[in-house]
């Protein structure tokens, strides 16, 4: 079994880095001066949080900032990684005291997902950030098809339902603006099938696009008539 979480972290078997990343502190409080894994930790989670960034922002071109956080935060919270662990024999590689065995800690979903950072940290630091990256995006890759379908960018999802039905794409107008220099506001009318679908307002002319896009799709029945597809 560890030798395959080693290799999906470009590890060798018996790196000491390896073995570090799958100490729990139970397991080290036994043995006079053995590392756990709470180090690793800290760093694995901000390694990780770089790289599904990196795939976020990728995958979704047009997602905004609130969009691509909240995405970010379904695919490394701690169930997630957990349930990635142990799917992938992290629990049954752990280094457990006897207490926390005998607990049922290596099912323990904090237990599994510091394992999964502390061993991101461990492919960072012994292999190289690309190492991590490749890491990083095979935990996340299962679970970023659902989330594409759960967090659809109001304006993805609108050019989407209008092309299906046979028109051309929305076009975005800014039809006023305002305020002083430091509160500028926006507003924005959505536009597809000639007609005037929907308006929003934002402090800037992407928040206003955004705002128009989830008006329309929550006003749907008011759309005009869109052609029949060939």
């Amino acid at each position: 079994m560890q030798e395959e979480v080693a290799q999906i972290f470009s590890l060798s078997a018996d790196a000491p880095a390896l073995l570090r990343a799958l100490t729990h502190p139970s397991f080290a409080n036994e043995l006079d001066g053995e590392g756990d894994n709470q180090r690793l930790e800290f760093l694995g989670d901000a390694v990780l949080g770089l790289c599904v960034s990196e795939l976020l922002v990728e995958r979704f071109p047009a997602a905004d900032e609130g969009a691509l956080s909240r995405m970010r935060a379904k695919l490394v919270n701690a169930d997630a990684l957990a349930t990635w662990a142990r799917d992938n024999h992290i629990p049954a590689s752990l280094r457990l005291g006897r207490g926390a065995m005998a607990g049922g800690l290596a099912d323990s979903t904090n237990v599994l997902a510091d394992a999964v950072e502390a061993l991101i940290a461990a492919s960072y630091l012994e292999s190289g950030l690309d190492a991590a990256r490749r890491a990083c995006r095979l935990i996340a890759e299962r679970s970023i098809d659902a989330l594409s379908i759960v967090e659809r960018d109001p304006k993805s999802e609108l050019q989407e339902r209008v092309q299906a039905g046979g028109a051309e794409a929305p076009t975005y107008v800014v039809v006023d603006s305002g305020g002083p220099s430091h509160e500028r506001w926006f507003e924005v009318s959505v536009q597809f099938q000639g007609a005037d679908v929907a308006r929003g307002r934002g402090r800037s002319k992407r928040l206003a696009e955004r705002c128009a896009a989830e008006e329309a799709l929550a006003n749907s029945a008011a759309w005009p008539e869109l052609p029949a597809r060939e």
